[in-house]
């Protein structure tokens, strides 16, 4: 009992370079980056959802009929147009 105190109480401290995340830590820091790439893929997705269930009308808007495609500026100045 008495050598397993001594033993706790002169725990040496390792080195800075002996303590490494290793393979394990590699391979979860690649599977977070990942995971951030799939979740901009599917808000990306789901953004272009909404936008065409808003320009259909489903929320209450009045529907947008259009023959060109919506560049980025048009679709965020839709507010009173006089067509």
């Amino acid at each position: 009992m008495r050598d397993l105190l001594i033993s706790l109480v002169d725990d040496v401290k390792p080195e800075d370079n002996d303590v490494v995340a290793g393979p394990l830590g590699f391979a979860l820091w690649i599977f977070m980056i990942l995971a951030v790439v799939v979740i901009g893929f599917s808000m990306v997705k789901h953004l272009r959802k909404a936008e065409a269930a808003r320009d259909a009308g489903l929320f209450g808007d009045e529907p947008v009929a259009r023959d060109e495609p919506v560049t980025r500026d048009e679709s965020t100045t839709r507010t009173d147009r006089d067509d």
